[in-house]
């Protein structure tokens, strides 16, 4: 299934709040792993731009974090296909 990515300036990133962050955090670490992407010290930052709270690894928006989750869901789902 092909997505459109989510765009930095998308509105609904102004919603996230830092616990969500945390978890969303909590799970990129749990589903990139396996695939060789570490981002241990990833967390919250304390950094807002215009309203949207960046994660501090590279002060990434939001949007960015939900981008690579999408993306490591599709391949999850991807590999259950060929199993």
């Amino acid at each position: 299934m092909t997505r459109d990515p989510i765009a930095p300036d998308d509105p609904r990133m102004r919603d996230y709040t830092q616990p969500q962050i945390t978890t969303l955090l909590g799970e990129l670490h749990r589903r990139g792993l396996p695939h060789g992407l570490l981002w241990g010290s990833a967390s919250p930052g304390e950094t807002t731009l215009d309203g949207r709270i960046l994660i501090d690894f590279g002060n990434a928006p939001v949007s960015t974090l939900l981008n690579l989750l999408h993306l490591l869901r599709d391949l999850e789902r991807d590999e259950a296909w060929h199993r």
